[in-house]
């Protein structure tokens, strides 16, 4: 995929899109990827009051706070969305979101149902993609697989996730992760079929039409002396 800088909508303002699976579908690792290959797209950071895992970097994989700090931005109001997830809090800023939409950036929000909800209760545009692993057992697997939970823990998830599942048809886009690649595929095109769309692309278009209403360079009047 090309990576040129995307201007085909230079000056508009960004699209939202928010990415929903149930925990340890691979939505994070999803997303980190496609915003490699897709340009002028950003993943938007978290903030969240749990402790770091190991090989984890603030202001890379989250924004690791306090307790205290985050209930002191959701006294504020400076949360877009924000959800309590099995003991642990997380938020999305708004600052930070409206800054990178507003400087034309395409922006991916990896939230759970719970923060999907809050955004659309807001009415911001926004363009859901979930994100489905090909089976409970799966899931299951590869929840063992990372080595992060206890057996209550991965219990719990699988549990929440009977129940996220039933939530796909609010999104738009359905995008099934059986492999890594083809999935970051199918979700790269999903971005670039919303980049395409008329109300997107209308100032462009428009520049563009009004090349045709002047005369052609090097073009004469025909005619008779």
């Amino acid at each position: 995929m090309s990576s040129r800088p995307f201007d085909a909508a230079r000056g508009r303002r960004g699209l939202l899109f928010i990415v929903s699976a149930p925990s340890g579908t691979g939505k994070t690792t999803l997303v980190e990827r496609l915003v490699q290959v897709v340009p002028n797209l950003k993943m938007s950071r978290s903030y969240t009051s749990r402790p770091a895992r190991a090989g984890e970097q603030n202001g890379v994989d989250y924004n690791f706070i306090s307790r205290e700090r985050f209930d002191a931005m959701v006294r504020d109001g400076a949360f877009l969305e924000w959800a309590s997830v099995f003991g642990h809090c997380y938020g999305t800023a708004a600052a930070d979101t409206d800054a990178l939409l507003a400087a034309g950036h395409d922006v991916v929000l990896v939230i759970d149902v719970q923060g999907a909800r809050q955004v659309r209760s807001r009415g911001i545009e926004t363009v859901g993609i979930f994100v489905l692993p090909p089976s409970a057992a799966t899931l299951e697997q590869r929840l063992r697989g990372r080595s992060k939970d206890s057996e209550d823990q991965i219990r719990r998830r699988l549990e929440v996730a009977c129940g996220e599942v039933d939530e796909f048809s609010q999104y738009e886009y359905l995008v099934v992760n059986d492999d890594l690649e083809p999935a970051v595929g199918r979700m790269a095109a999903i971005v670039q079929a919303e980049r395409a769309r008329v109300k997107v692309m209308r100032r462009h278009a428009e520049e563009i039409i009004e090349t045709f209403k002047a005369p052609p360079p090097g073009a004469r009047t025909s005619g008779k002396a």
